[in-house]
């Protein structure tokens, strides 16, 4: 296929300083490097990560200027030379992790995302929020033909991750998964995975407009922690014999969620740690957890495998990502809403505006 145009400058928003806000200007378009693909990106995701790496309030230092975003979802426009097993013309995605080093203890065993070295896209390295945006080729999503670049691009974090969450649960079809968070970006995604996987679904958010979402994508049960007058009480009763879920997915963006979970999860069950509050904390009484046998675990992004998985639940049909997208000018309106927590579903930006 014949290589495409390539401008020399590109519209990208750019976080000068951390706190932000986060400016949209023109840039140049950086060349691949021997092991790197160019990726012009069509639309990409806007996750709660990103909001962090602007606001710098993670204890992980951000590279700065920096462009953000991780859910880039494009084409493959050049390649260097030892790039073998993807050609231009390509469908690409670049995730949370853009690189690893391939050779320590943590990526022999298909855990690269523990890299020491890892490169993290929107984060330790500039990512998606740009029209053209570099990747390790290695790394990168392998996105079929047949879908929606738009659509999809949430999946290649949000999909990922609650999909690695599920699998570190140890949930079995048939049995009861909380998620907590549900109706937000991340949750509105584990909710199907989760069906998808012959999971039940107790549904914690807040609000009506997200019970109603929540519903709509098959949880078997919505709790609203706004209303509730005893929340724990109320999540055991959701599952069937009153003893409560056998894991519970923590997607929330607030810190008491996380520690409430132990209360209400069955006993021997698992409560998995996804979401990452600023400055927050997990506790859980020593004497509670040693006699009902529970596990607490956290679960990060998943592996180049992991992702593959995530992707093939989506190209069957199986997940449809809520979302709203809007241009790539108005991302800071995005983080905004983020801050209110108002937003249900994803954000998507498209690149072209």
């Amino acid at each position: 296929m014949a290589a495409p145009q390539i401008p020399s400058v590109q519209w990208a928003q750019v976080i000068e300083k951390s706190g932000g806000p986060t400016e949209y200007k023109q840039i140049p378009v950086q060349k691949p490097g021997p092991d790197e693909v160019l990726i012009n990106v069509k639309y990409s995701g806007v996750c709660h990560t990103d909001l962090h790496a602007m606001m710098g309030d993670w204890p992980l230092d951000t590279k700065l200027p920096l462009i953000g975003g991780h859910e880039g979802a494009g084409i493959v426009v050049a390649k260097g030379e030892l790039v073998q097993d993807i050609e231009i013309g390509d469908y690409a995605g670049i995730k949370w992790l853009n690189a690893s080093c391939l050779s320590c203890s943590y990526c022999q065993t298909s855990d690269e995302p523990l890299c020491a070295k890892a490169l993290l896209s929107g984060y330790t390295v500039d990512g998606s929020f740009q029209q053209y945006a570099i990747a390790k080729a290695l790394h990168v999503a392998r996105i079929p033909k047949e879908c929606d670049l738009e659509a999809i691009s949430p999946i290649l974090c949000a999909g990922i991750t609650v999909y690695k969450g599920l699998k570190e649960s140890g949930a079995r079809a048939g049995q009861w998964v909380a998620i907590v968070g549900a109706g937000g970006g991340l949750g509105s995604i584990a909710i199907q995975y989760a069906k998808a996987m012959g999971l039940h679904t107790i549904a914690i958010d807040g609000g009506d407009e997200k019970r109603d979402l929540c519903k709509k994508l098959g949880a078997s049960a919505f709790v609203d922690f706004t209303t509730s007058k005893n929340l724990v009480a109320e999540v055991k009763a959701a599952s069937p014999d009153g003893l409560g879920p056998n894991a519970v997915l923590l997607v929330a963006v607030s810190e008491k969620p996380f520690q409430q979970a132990t209360q209400y999860v069955r006993s021997r069950g698992t409560v998995v740690c996804i979401g990452l509050p600023a400055n927050a904390n997990i506790s859980a009484p020593v004497f509670d957890t040693v006699i009902r046998m529970i596990n607490i675990k956290g679960s990060y992004v998943g592996n180049r495998s992991d992702s593959a998985e995530a992707i093939e639940f989506y190209r069957r049909g199986l997940i449809n990502v809520p979302f709203k997208t809007i241009g790539l000018s108005e991302l800071q309106s995005a983080y905004d809403l983020m801050k209110k927590g108002a937003i249900a579903g994803r954000i998507v930006v498209d690149t072209s505006r």
